[in-house]
């Protein structure tokens, strides 16, 4: 059987989970010291960069989820044997990646007017909107890197995504620094520099992560120029499965992004306290999205080579090293939190004193669905992995609907405390954890074939 040398064991999980854990983690590092830079600009700073970075995310994972799914493609090819069509998912993925670019700015000029209904003040609207407006110029960086990212991940060659990710460090951060503060001879730019330093450090992971891909084993026999052309049943492949990752994606988001938006109505001490609670709650979350790739590609995998007992094994084993990192990160929030949001007050004043006191208790309240999180990530992950996408969007999105709409509720009608509205959010995240887990257990997974039959006798490589 194809894809039997690649077998199911924790060994094997965390040598592909490991390097994405740890690229997760330098992405992390690099979204952290933005916004801490950005928070030495003054506290109306700080939730005008997760704001104006979180509605471009909103409207980038929309097509970058869709382009993305060469993750789950190339490692079905993969377990099935046929790494020529690995290589051909790739070109499939950046011509539809070309294709979205010109979409996506046509979207900017709209957003301008949805910070204003969002109650937000001038000053915010000003800052978010140009932080937002410079981002979006760059958005074609993201789903070219999604692309790459994915074709190396789907492989199980996580370490090169890691690397590039690294590597992107060391650009972003100085970069960041020098436009930020206006240091090295360079104008002060502010909050438009924290864009376009991040965007200088997503063209360096495009570029290394490009080069690899050409120098890779599986472009050097599969590529060249008849690699690139377009591929009717790839696209449409494409399309099918990953346009469901792409809306789940864009409407989960959307309704978390209306969720950040209502709370930031409160005013500028709890738009402070929750944009600090969300930045340390990333540096949990976003290295569980690298075991969720990893679990993505090994599902695949084995999906693809026909081991349907394989499959179901490696979501089990991702959820065992999920939650060590998020048990880890449950006795950080509630040991440390008062030391972690001091770290963000730099640029307060002596009208901010509430700010730090409402933080403290939100991050220690985080904790309760930090294990919940990491249960969500890794079930809808092997679900994606194995092509079950159109029932993770019923069920995710219906929830954040449900959540977006319950906040707006509590907030603007009944007016009800923050800390009672993040009790609401808690349970949310706890029922998208409980709805995956059993959609994954009832196994209508098990049934889906994403790809050809595996070949008869070829060995998988890249």
């Amino acid at each position: 059987m194809p894809g039997t040398r690649d077998e199911v064991t924790l060994r094997r999980l965390v040598a592909i989970a490991l390097p994405m854990i740890l690229s997760s983690a330098s992405e992390t590092v690099m979204l952290f010291f933005n916004r801490w830079f950005v928070s030495f600009l003054g506290s109306d700073h700080i939730p005008a960069s997760m704001s104006g970075g979180l509605t471009q995310f909103v409207f980038t994972i929309l097509f970058s989820g869709i382009v993305g799914y060469v993750n789950a493609l190339a490692a079905q090819y993969h377990g099935a044997g046929r790494p020529d069509r690995c290589v051909q998912t790739v070109s499939q993925g950046v011509i539809l990646s070309l294709a979205f670019y010109p979409l996506l700015l046509a979207l900017i000029p709209l957003v301008h007017r949805g910070f204003l209904l969002a109650g937000h003040g001038p000053r915010q609207v000003a800052l978010e909107f140009a932080y937002f407006r410079i981002l979006m110029a760059g958005s074609l960086l993201f789903l070219l890197q999604s692309v790459l990212a994915g074709y190396f991940v789907g492989m199980g060659k996580t370490r090169v995504v890691m690397r590039a990710s690294f590597l992107g460090i060391f650009v972003n951060l100085p970069l960041n620094w020098v436009l930020v503060f206006g240091k090295l001879g360079v104008p002060r730019m502010g909050i438009e520099g924290a864009a376009l330093g991040t965007l200088g450090g997503s063209l360096f992971i495009v570029l290394v992560l490009f080069v690899s891909y050409l120098r890779s084993g599986g472009y050097r026999t599969f590529g060249g120029w008849q690699a690139w052309r377009p591929r009717r049943d790839l696209l449409v492949r494409l399309l099918r499965y990953g346009t469901p990752v792409g809306v789940e994606g864009f409407i989960n988001v959307f309704a978390f992004n209306v969720f950040v938006l209502l709370m930031q109505s409160y005013g500028p001490t709890v738009a402070a306290a929750i944009t600090i609670t969300f930045n340390w709650d990333l540096v949990a979350f976003i290295p569980m999205l690298g075991v969720g790739a990893a679990v993505t590609s090994m599902t695949g995998q084995r999906m693809g080579a026909g081991d349907v007992a394989g499959a179901r094994r490696a979501a089990y084993l991702a959820l065992r090293l999920a939650w060590i990192w998020a048990g880890l990160m449950v006795l950080v929030f509630v040991a440390g939190a008062p030391l972690l949001v001091t770290m963000f007050a730099q640029g307060f004043t002596a009208g901010d004193e509430q700010i730090l006191p409402l933080a403290r208790v939100l991050l220690r309240l985080a904790a309760l669905y930090t294990l919940a999180d990491a249960t969500g990530v890794v079930f809808s992950g092997a679900l994606r992995g194995a092509g079950d996408t159109k029932w993770v969007l019923i069920l995710s999105g219906i929830l954040h609907w449900i959540m977006a709409i319950g906040a707006f509720v509590f907030i603007r009608i009944l007016a009800l405390p923050p800390v009672v509205v993040w009790f609401f959010f808690i349970a949310f995240v706890m029922s998208v954890a409980t709805s995956m887990y059993v959609r994954h257990r009832r196994g209508a997974w098990e049934h889906i074939r994403l790809v050809e039959a595996p070949a008869a006798s070829a060995a998988p490589g890249a």
